[in-house]
């Protein structure tokens, strides 16, 4: 391909953007302006420019901590990185991610990550979502040689591969991983060649010759846009200056061959080839340097007369939280009897039915309908591309659910069990949960991960964790935990409607309980708790499988004069702890029953609110009762000591009726 002179000129263009604005921003970093983290892209101009030369911007571009290059190669003002990274409310992110943290989706930039690898898994997810909306879009990831060896490299090639995505894995090895060095931790010597071993295409690449990446780019975008699947390209070059500024370059690398590199700059280079291959005057060059130094200078004048971000804004787009028009119905005589599992796999029937951009991955959810019967049926009517089985890659399934929420679609994640996820546990409290706020709420995560948590059956300890208390502690995130199935559907209808990430904790010991369900779409707001059972002489507060022992302890003491009040919270987060006070304020008593151990968990958190708000309304001190403080045996005799049973119920709420 032979590039034309205007072409050329806008490549030139871009790398002297890059080059001049992370000078600017590296004299900036000396003086203070900056107060975090500051990594340039200097000496790697070629590569962000002769790929996002190709995108337009409805391709999604994810990218690694060193993005400030992606981010004006994909098309964004350098006022808006440097306010960004002075800390400014006019900045990409608001101020809220500085050098690591670059967002703007109005241009298809879609984020970077302090965090390496996810960038790789995301991308996958823009692939994913070009493949269920049509649109013809393609996810590229940018990526240092420090990230292929890191799990989240293989997971995504191979999800890319098997499902014949449209994204570029761009590789940018510039020799080290911070400090250590590629030929040291790496026993492959090249990155490009890996590719075979997913069976997809890899190009090995001068990435300090813009116009060789400007043709490999071509080849990898043209190929995903023909439904050929993904393209691995591996740009060999070099950082010219620290990993991050400030930071000490010679322990690791020499002087030397770092002036040694600085001979090959990419853009001296293509200067040179424009005058003696292409024909252009040095004034026309001359010209080009001008206009881009004014432009850096605006943006760094506009960036340092631009206004702090308000503190009040500082909890602004932790959630979206869309209200919902439906409210819960009452229950009426005409209810049909369903098992919790029918209940859940009716909201997501009628919701795929109702919204074609979900889409559901897990591991045997496709023909087989899932291990618990989660989507029984739904291969037959919505397809493979909708009803996607996965391998066992967690975390790479996870991560690409992040992207393919940011690039428009809705994914469910059907982990069967809770203790699988906690592989993805990164891409969930790093990426998950916090992209919402970083973005200043111009991304949104209509997410929901769905899982089996409790004990029971045997399953012994990796099959039986619970987790919730763990997870209620990231903002950002909705963890739901029904206990019946008239709280199943209306709960899941809510999480396919909003734009929240939400865990779905399922109970596997209640999966097949019996309860009223209305016909037709209903929804139960998140944070309102049930008040199972009226009552006035004690207050139980309970979830999932502990509420059916706790309604059945309530009906025995009944006949002995005993009133209980039992409140399901429904979800852990939020928590609706007006009604639990309110219900409080009436018995005088608390008492917390929880299957998870005590330590920093619900419980805890539910006596620590009461506590709190409600001492005055307490006759006796609160009670817990919890799981043991131990992983889950396998022995039925041992395990059935790990969590409280009705004996134990009955004999804690009579303790606390003493006091």
């Amino acid at each position: 391909m032979v590039l034309d002179n205007k072409t050329l000129a806008n490549l030139l263009r871009t790398m002297l953007t890059i080059r001049l604005t992370e000078e600017e921003l590296a004299r900036c970093h000396q003086r203070g302006l900056i107060h975090g983290a500051c990594h340039t892209y200097v000496g790697q101009e070629a590569i962000a420019t002769g790929v996002c030369a190709h995108l337009d911007i409805k391709d999604s571009v994810f990218s690694t901590h060193r993005g400030h290059g992606h981010a004006l190669a994909k098309g964004m003002p350098p006022a808006e990185l440097m306010a960004e990274l002075f800390g400014r409310s006019t900045g990409c992110s608001r101020g809220r991610g500085g050098s690591m943290h670059i967002f703007s989706p109005e241009i298809g930039m879609m984020g970077t990550s302090g965090i390496v690898g996810p960038c790789i898994l995301q991308a996958c997810g823009g692939g994913y979502s070009s493949k269920i909306l049509g649109n013809q879009t393609v996810g590229v990831a940018f990526f240092g040689d420090g990230a292929v060896n890191n799990g989240a490299f293989h997971e995504g090639l191979n999800m890319a591969a098997i499902w014949k995505l449209p994204v570029l894995f761009i590789c940018e090895n510039n020799q080290f991983a911070t400090e250590v060095p590629f030929a040291y931790s790496s026993g492959i010597p090249d990155v490009g060649r890996r590719a075979a071993n997913y069976g997809i295409a890899g190009i090995e690449v001068d990435g300090n010759d813009v116009i060789a990446v400007h043709q490999a780019a071509l080849e990898g975008i043209t190929r995903a846009k023909g439904g050929l699947g993904p393209t691995l390209i591996e740009c060999k070059t070099y950082r010219t200056r620290a990993h991050a500024e400030g930071m000490g370059d010679f322990t690791y690398r020499t002087k030397e061959a770092v002036e040694e590199w600085k001979k090959r700059c990419p853009i001296e280079r293509l200067k040179c080839r424009m005058i003696s291959e292409f024909g252009f005057l040095p004034s026309a060059i001359e010209l080009i340097e001008t206009e881009v130094a004014a432009l850096v200078k605006q943006g760094r004048d506009f960036a340092e007369s631009s206004p702090r971000p308000d503190p009040k804004t500082a909890r602004d787009h932790v959630y979206a939280m869309n209200p919902q028009k439906d409210e819960e119905p009452a229950p009426n005589s005409r209810d049909r009897s369903i098992t919790f599992s029918q209940a859940t796999l009716e909201a997501l029937t009628e919701a795929m039915e109702a919204n074609p951009n979900i889409f559901v991955m897990g591991e045997g959810i496709g023909v087989r309908g899932g291990n618990f019967r989660t989507t029984a049926g739904l291969f037959d009517r919505f397809g493979p591309a909708r009803l996607c089985d996965t391998p066992i890659c967690e975390r790479g399934f996870v991560g690409l659910a992040c992207g393919a929420a940011m690039t428009g679609t809705r994914p469910v994640i059907d982990f069967m069990f809770a203790d699988f996820v906690l592989d993805s546990i990164g891409e969930i409290f790093n990426q998950i949960a916090k992209i919402q706020y970083m973005s200043s709420g111009r991304l949104t995560m209509p997410l929901l991960l769905r899982g089996c948590i409790g004990i029971g059956h045997s399953a012994a300890t990796h099959h039986s964790g619970s987790y919730y208390g763990m997870y209620a502690q990231v903002p950002g995130l909705v963890v739901v935990v029904p206990s019946s199935p008239w709280d199943a559907k209306g709960l899941m209808r809510t999480a396919l409607l909003g734009n929240d990430p939400v865990l779905f904790l399922e109970h596997r010991e209640i999966l097949q309980s019996k309860g009223p369900v209305p016909e037709g779409e209903y929804c139960i707001p998140f944070g309102k708790a049930a008040v199972v059972r009226g009552g006035k002489d004690l207050t139980i507060v309970a979830l999932a499988r502990m509420v059916h022992l706790a309604q059945k302890i309530a009906e025995e003491l009944a006949a002995t004069g005993v009133s209980l009040e039992i409140i399901d919270p429904r979800t852990v987060l939020p928590l609706d702890t007006q009604t639990i006070l309110q219900s409080v304020q009436k018995t005088g008593r608390l008492l917390i029953v929880d299957e998870a151990p005590p330590s920093c968990g619900f419980a805890a958190e539910v006596a620590a609110l009461v506590g709190d708000a409600g001492f005055d309304f307490l006759d006796a001190p609160i009670k817990r009762l919890c799981g043991t403080f131990a992983p889950t045996p396998y022995s039925p005799e041992l395990e059935a000591v790990m969590v409280p049973t009705a004996k134990d119920i009955t004999k804690a709420v009579l303790s606390l009726l003493e006091e």
